[in-house]
């Protein structure tokens, strides 16, 4: 049976160190300052929004949040986020996805300064990150990562199937295992049986947000799972991209959806906010 990661009680212990990373900064008349830009009125980002306000108001960072209608043009977003990255007072800028599609994203997370591009998606930073020199890891991998270290879970020398490919949690979580020593295999939807991949795996990463995508038979005796998909049902429960309750009897290590990655995503940022601001103090 696996020892389940709980990801709420491990947030809750790097939300306290962050907490007394900002004592100590306040004590030097120093606040860190994340500003957020929503874009439009997307149910779930005014969700994510609040937890991200609650976590910074549970560690003493500022937050700045701005709201754009859905029909803001490009040169509205491009000139918020210039606007922000000339003011002083703000260490990250956090850009909400998704948003409106007759806006570009890409061409957004550019616009952002990488020293205070605290989600790690501007070109820049992705390019350190694949030169194995990172200032800003996206939050998700990174939280993944601190899980590993809190289990004493291994990565270097060993198989890792990462299932996903997005620029936001797929690619740059494939990067940091690389880094790290480890052999890595990227799967998805085009991947040809992708349980042969799997029963080869060590430790398996699964963002996809597809139900049941992985089962007890993909899985050896032993492996690692962190699922990190998320997918809201008809009956407006929350699960995961793993059969949990079948593949915990033969993994070593399992998070839950939810509670697993998803708490450790929030502290992560939070994390991220205070080296920016340690970094451009």
């Amino acid at each position: 049976m696996a020892t389940i990661i709980d990801g709420k009680k491990l947030s809750k212990k790097v939300l306290a160190e962050l907490k007394e990373e900002t004592d100590k900064l306040k004590q030097r008349g120093i606040t860190p300052c994340l500003a957020v830009i929503l874009v439009g009125n997307d149910p779930a980002s005014k969700i994510y929004v609040k937890n991200k306000t609650i976590a910074c108001q549970e560690i003493g960072i500022d937050m700045q949040e701005y709201f754009l209608p859905e029909d803001a043009c490009e040169c509205e977003l491009l000139d918020l986020i210039e606007s922000l990255n000339n003011n002083e007072n703000v260490d990250g800028i956090l850009l909400q996805s998704p948003i409106p599609p007759h806006l570009n994203i890409a061409k957004a997370f550019s616009k952002i300064n990488p020293a205070k591009d605290v989600d790690g998606f501007n070109p820049i930073n992705a390019g350190m990150l694949a030169m194995s020199y990172p200032i800003f890891i996206p939050c998700t991998p990174l939280g993944v990562i601190r899980m590993f270290q809190e289990n004493n879970i291994q990565v270097e020398g060993k198989n890792c199937v990462v299932i996903g490919r997005s620029n936001i949690v797929g690619k740059p979580m494939a990067q940091i295992l690389i880094n790290k020593g480890a052999t890595v295999t990227v799967c998805n939807s085009k991947t040809k049986d992708l349980k042969t991949h799997l029963l080869n795996a060590d430790i398996v990463i699964s963002a996809v947000g597809k139900p049941n995508l992985v089962q007890r038979d993909m899985i050896k005796q032993g492996a690692v799972v962190i699922d990190i998909g998320i997918t809201r049902l008809e009956n407006g429960s929350i699960c995961g991209d793993v059969d949990f309750d079948n593949v915990q009897q033969v993994a070593s290590y399992i998070t839950p959806v939810p509670g697993g990655v998803g708490p450790m995503t929030i502290a992560m940022l939070m994390n991220n906010i205070i080296l920016a601001c340690k970094n451009r103090r």
